[in-house]
């Protein structure tokens, strides 16, 4: 049974991958810093990396990249990797998890936009619509009216930190961009080593950040930091691993469409591990918002 739904299940499978890494990339970031947490998982992920290339194709590196792969998929890496996710991470800090992967929802519709622009790539009427559904879904639960001990309503207000919502927004528009240019970098070219392109740029971006601010002792005390540690290891092995596995499985075996709506419910499957392990209040309207904004993603890959 479970083969006939291979890809199906990959999807699940990827989205419950991606909430993990999410929760234990908040807490590590809250432990050691944002900065820390990014250049310590990427260098993990190369690691992973080239031990899965030298056993797939007999190298430690994308040997076989041409200059177009290196050069646009180094840029994607750039943008995606070390922009988009600094200020995620940053996010996680000051907003959570829960909120930040619910903002990350935005990033399928920046993708379809910017390949709009960029690729030329066609938007229906059908991906307009999912771009209202998520962005109403979000405000449902980053906005909210209050009322005065008078009865009298106040203006509208942002449930959450002001600078952690635009920290989110960066990490989707990070997210978004850098597929699209993921996208016209990789061609036909192998999808794991393109992957792995874009984490050695990553790494080198965030090596180049670390230096210059001189931040390189907080890189090696938070190897003494057992807990953040565990909590980065668990990420990495959950995300930039086993996370971009069961997805490429779920694109082999299942459409494109079913395989990408299944792996955008990070923002439901994220709350009951919010309330149940980190005792974080969540309201019926938050998750009605969560929902909402699954089906406007969803609606994204309905052809």
């Amino acid at each position: 049974m479970i083969q006939n739904y291979l890809g199906e299940f990959a999807a699940l499978l990827t989205a419950v991958f991606w909430t993990i890494t999410a929760l234990a990339f908040q807490q590590a970031s809250r432990k050691v810093g944002s900065l820390v947490v990014n250049i310590l998982r990427l260098g993990f992920a190369m690691v992973f990396y080239s031990i899965f290339l030298f056993f797939y194709q007999g190298t430690f590196y994308p040997a076989d990249a041409g200059m177009h792969q290196w050069i646009w998929l180094a840029i994607s890496g750039v943008i995606g990797f070390v922009l988009g996710d600094l200020f995620l991470f940053e996010a996680y800090k000051l907003i959570g998890a829960r909120i930040s992967m619910l903002i990350m929802a935005l990033a399928p519709p920046i993708a379809a936009f910017s390949g709009w622009l960029a690729l030329g790539e066609n938007m229906s009427w059908l991906a307009l619509l999912g771009m209202f559904v998520t962005m109403t879904g979000i405000a449902l639960v980053i906005l909210q009216r209050k009322t005065n001990d008078d009865g009298s309503q106040q203006k509208i207000t942002l449930t959450h930190s002001l600078k952690g919502l635009l920290f989110a927004f960066g990490g989707a528009m990070g997210q978004g961009i850098g597929l699209v240019l993921s996208k016209y970098g990789m061609q036909d070219y192998d999808p794991i080593a393109s992957s792995q392109i874009r984490v050695i740029t990553g790494f080198i971006g965030f090596t180049f950040i670390i230096s210059i601010l001189g931040k390189w002792r907080n890189v090696g005390n938070a190897f003494s930091n057992i807990p953040a540690m565990k909590n980065l290891s668990v990420g990495t092995v959950f995300g930039p691993f086993l996370g971009v596995s069961m997805s490429l499985i779920a694109v082999k075996f299942t459409s494109a469409g079913i395989a990408s709506t299944l792996m955008q419910i990070v923002p439901v499957l994220i709350i009951a591990p919010s309330v149940f392990l980190f005792k974080e209040k969540v309201t019926w309207r938050e998750i009605f918002g969560a929902i909402v904004t699954v089906i406007g993603v969803a609606l994204f890959f309905i052809k």
